[in-house]
């Protein structure tokens, strides 16, 4: 008894001396919690080789990097081997769907899979790599989390089309909380690109032309994402794309040179970034065009002159997809690979997405062609960012959270409402719009009538057909299945799958005609993609997609048999409602002089057919507004509002006016604006008041919008520009007073030495509907 005695008492005073030396012994600095941010990352970078190191900056595509097994996902060998080789940081669009990717709903990855996957890969690299770093997740989320059960919401365009920077500051918040929900940390989007030629095939993507509203919405989208509080569970790293005027390319095409001034460039292209980092990004993505023989991703006085040194961005700037190869293989500005790395690398690109070019730094960092500091410069930057959303400490998530939030009610809700509120009404003749639901019998007619893929835009994951609402399913649900009859008519662009006598046979047989047309970003596997994922056009390929990343035009008309297929309905003579479902402008002049109503309703998203429906007929009063120029003809482009003086002259054989101007669009009721006020607030700044009165028969909401014009200025300046705008609903016959703040920074504009001033002189203030729809006007001196 006494020897068990002694030897517990041994036992205990060994296990106290143990437990003393543990609690002696250093934990490393960068794995406390506790300590600074900048200390932990400083530690880290003095534990890391130079092969680590580089390894944090690159960004390899994700999806091949699971395994679905049932219920359970592991990593794969391709993953092991990757993190054994290339030590990477981050990976991109781990949970994309696409015929590119080759996910399909059979074997991609469900949200609750997603968080299981994203679970896998953190545990793997936690656990099996030498300092157990968390990798970053980048994903793709233009309009919705490009994955398998994701919301799908309006794209940019239409998103834009709402003029509601509250409701997209929602969309922006449903967005990150499903990323993060299923393990993602990096939300490509949104697009700031201004857009001033719509044969280009990315316009869809764009919030428009306008730098003050792309600002105002990208701003609110950045904020919903999270607003750079990465300590907020569902906040992510928003990727502002593209840096920088990526959207002007010559001739439209996708990646082609940008012809821009430099006073243009801060008057126009870059307030908008800047908006939205000081909203909170902390990522932004460089552009595959060129400027002044320039290619973006190498250019230093962007990258860090500006974006780092002037504007202090705190995130981290990263290539587009195999951009930094383009460098060597397409600008031709680098004879080598490794020498367009260090370019890349040394202009201010912190993150290789695609990962292989900067594999070259290593050999670079070891032969002196470029330093560590500028190395550890960038990694410090990508570590800081994981610090600061806690990976380090609890990078999983709950699959079963993910399952049932993802793509929840309260989302689908507001992708309705977002939908909603995008739809343009160009066109109401005779008020013909609302249609009454007693109606004897409707003919829905066309491509887009009834396909759900195309009403979503590029950069969707495919779906399941219940979760996505054509125009057919919004119609059956407003009106009884006798008094809907539909025929496809054509194809967007095949002219042998058509049956133009059918439509014409249901169209005779209606009280009213609906005819959906226009065009598709829908990707499918007939079509064949470069290694960018940007889709390539050929003849052999008679898809319905003539638009998305990629499919630039060289016309704006309907393409196939469509103009015919509108022809003869129109030849029936009954009423014809033509609607456009669109990812850019497509010519409307032969709609804008035949059809009885016009509308647009862009890329809608999943709940598109029902928002459709619901202003068709009455219950949702249409008050979308043009967030583009819609020209008469490709003769015109580029066209924008804002162009600076001269006033354009008409053409030979055309008026130089727009078809459709920027901020025009219809409601079925009518506003009356009245009292305008303008009082001093400072030397630069001002207070508009004015009253608008709903006059018409329906509640409804206006967009009231204010422009400037400085008559004389030191530089040419726009002959009219946007400052303020403001939705609002009223009731019928309910008065609002409108109050704008027009402060030091709407007066301003950059000189010759490119300085922001602002310049004594008269300013016109224009109030009113629409950019040509001025209804109230006034002037102030700035002295």
């Amino acid at each position: 008894m006494l020897n068990r005695i002694c030897g517990l008492l041994l036992f205990l005073g060994l296990l106290m001396v143990g437990t003393c030396v543990s609690a002696q012994l250093p934990i490393e600095s960068y794995k406390n919690p506790q300590l600074p941010v900048e200390q932990r990352v400083a530690d880290l970078l003095f534990r890391m080789t130079v092969e680590e190191k580089v390894g944090q900056l690159l960004c390899p595509l994700g999806w091949e990097m699971y395994e679905i097994r049932g219920e359970t996902v592991t990593v794969s060998d391709k993953f092991k081997q990757l993190m054994k080789e290339r030590h990477v940081g981050m990976l991109w669009a781990t949970y994309r769907a696409d015929p590119w990717t080759k996910k399909t709903l059979e074997n991609g990855l469900n949200p609750a899979l997603a968080a299981k996957a994203g679970n896998a890969l953190q545990k793997y690299v936690m656990e099996n790599t030498r300092l157990g770093i968390p990798i970053f997740l980048a994903e793709e989320a233009p309009h919705g989390h490009m994955a398998i059960g994701a919301t799908v919401f309006p794209t940019g365009i239409g998103m834009a089309a709402t003029w509601s920077p509250q409701l997209i500051n929602e969309v922006g918040n449903a967005i990150g909380k499903e990323i993060r929900l299923q393990g993602g940390h990096i939300s490509y989007g949104p697009v700031l690109d201004l857009t001033r030629d719509p044969r280009w095939s990315r316009v869809e993507e764009t919030f428009g032309e306008d730098p003050v509203l792309t600002g105002g919405i990208g701003k609110a989208m950045v904020e919903g994402l999270g607003g750079g509080n990465l300590s907020q569970p569902y906040s992510t790293l928003a990727t502002l794309k593209h840096f920088l005027a990526y959207g002007i390319s010559e001739s439209g095409q996708n990646g082609n040179p940008s012809f821009v001034g430099i006073c243009e460039l801060h008057e126009n292209f870059l307030p908008p970034f800047r908006q939205a980092i000081d909203a909170g990004a902390l990522s932004v993505m460089t552009s595959y065009n060129s400027m002044d023989g320039i290619p973006c991703t190498v250019n230093h006085s962007l990258l860090t002159g500006l974006l780092k040194n002037d504007w202090k961005f705190k995130g981290f700037v990263v290539s587009d997809l195999y951009s930094i190869e383009g460098i060597h293989q397409s600008h031709f500005v680098a004879s080598t690979m490794e020498e367009a790395a260090i370019m890349a690398l040394s202009a201010g690109v912190d993150v290789d997405l695609g990962g292989d070019a900067y594999m070259n730094i290593m050999n670079a960092v070891n032969t002196g062609r470029i330093s560590n500091a500028v190395l550890d410069a960038s990694v410090a930057r990508v570590l800081r960012l994981k610090f600061e959303m806690g990976l380090f400490e609890n990078p999983y998530v709950i699959p079963e959270k993910a399952k049932k939030e993802v793509r929840n009610d309260a989302h689908i809700a507001l992708a309705r409402k977002v939908a909603q509120a995008s739809i343009t009404l160009l066109k109401n003749d005779c008020s013909l719009l609302p249609l009454n639901k007693n109606i004897s019998k409707v003919a829905l007619i066309g491509p887009n009538a009834d396909n759900c893929y195309n009403m979503l835009g590029d950069y969707t994951a495919p779906q399941e057909e219940k979760n996505v609402k054509t125009v057919l399913d919004g119609i059956r649900n407003k009106l009884s299945r006798f008094q809907v009859e539909y025929a496809k008519g054509c194809s967007i662009r095949d002219t042998l799958a058509s049956d133009i006598e059918q439509a014409i046979a249901v169209s005779r047989r209606s009280e009213v005609i609906i005819a959906v047309v226009g065009g598709s970003s829908a990707r499918d596997f007939k079509t064949s993609y470069k290694e960018t994922g940007a889709a390539i056009a050929d003849e052999k390929t008679i898809s319905d997609m003539e638009c998305g990343e990629g499919f630039d035009r060289a016309t704006l008309s309907l393409l196939g048999k469509q103009k015919e297929l509108l022809q003869v309905l129109k030849a029936t003579g009954k009423p014809l409602i033509v609607v456009y479902i669109e990812g850019r402008p497509l010519d409307k002049t032969w709609a804008d002089e035949n059809a009885d109503a016009l509308l647009t309703a862009y890329y809608p998203g999943q709940e598109g057919g029902n928002a459709i429906a619901d202003v068709l007929f009455g219950d949702y009063n249409p008050a979308g507004r043009l967030p583009l120029t819609v020209p008469r003809s490709v003769g015109q482009i580029p066209i924008y509002y804002n162009k600076k003086a001269p006033q354009n002259h008409d053409y030979v054989e055309l008026s130089a006016s727009p078809l459709y101007a920027f901020g025009y669009g219809l409601s079925y009721t009518t506003f009356e604006y009245s009292d305008l006020c303008v009082s001093s607030i400072s030397p630069h700044s001002f207070e508009v008041s004015f009253k608008v009165k709903n006059t018409g028969k329906y509640d409804g909401e206006e967009v009231s919008q204010l422009y400037l014009r400085d008559e004389y200025a030191s530089v040419v300046q726009p002959l009219k520009q946007l400052k303020h705008f403001e939705r609002f609903y009223l009731k019928r016959g309910e008065v609002k007073e409108v109050k704008f703040v027009l402060s030091e920074s709407d007066f301003a504009l950059v000189d010759r030495d490119l300085r922001t001033v602002v310049e004594p002189g008269t300013f016109q203030i224009m109030v009113g509907s629409a950019s040509d729809d001025i209804r109230l006007q006034t002037k102030v001196e700035i002295k």
